[in-house]
């Protein structure tokens, strides 16, 4: 194995554990620990802002590094390939169109405990809100996808 494969390899393991450790330990475990929902929210949003750019930046790093490797654009067409750039596609649109969104619906009602279940206000909210599980849902399951392309890829190599 190349050290150029080896650091694609590293990039999307960081990035597939940070994703999981987000989505099965800090987001469960904040809501769980403290008392205010509008404070587990508040940490979850920050911790999960980074963890997008944390994902473009790996995201990029592994297609920049797969160019070196192969000296081809061809690399991004494969199904490993591809599967980064759903990666960064669905991180992308998670941070720059939806979190925006749900970060001023959150202003705007102040407090979500708070707000009355028929709010439109918070309607939308929770609409976002499964947008986005639904779109990390998706960046999980392309990433474990580019991981075993990416083995796959070695053993056939």
């Amino acid at each position: 194995m190349t050290i150029l494969r080896w650091l694609e390899f590293l990039a999307l393991s960081i990035w597939l554990g940070s994703d999981i450790f987000l989505s099965f330990f800090v987001a469960p475990g904040a809501f769980s620990v403290l008392a205010s929902r509008n404070e587990a929210g508040a940490i979850v949003g920050y911790s999960l802002a980074r963890l997008h750019w944390m994902g473009i930046i790996c995201g990029a790093l592994i297609l920049l590094l797969r160019l070196l490797r192969t000296r081809s654009f061809a690399s991004f067409s494969s199904p490993a390939g591809l599967c980064v750039v759903l990666m960064v596609l669905l991180t992308v649109v998670s941070q720059l169109a939806v979190s925006p969104k749900m970060a001023a619906l959150r202003g705007q009602m102040g407090s979500i405990q708070a707000s009355a279940a028929e709010s439109p206000l918070l309607t939308e909210f929770s609409r976002l809100h499964r947008i986005s599980v639904s779109l990390e849902s998706g960046v999980l399951l392309a990433g474990f996808a580019a991981l075993y392309l990416f083995v796959r890829e070695i053993s056939r190599a």
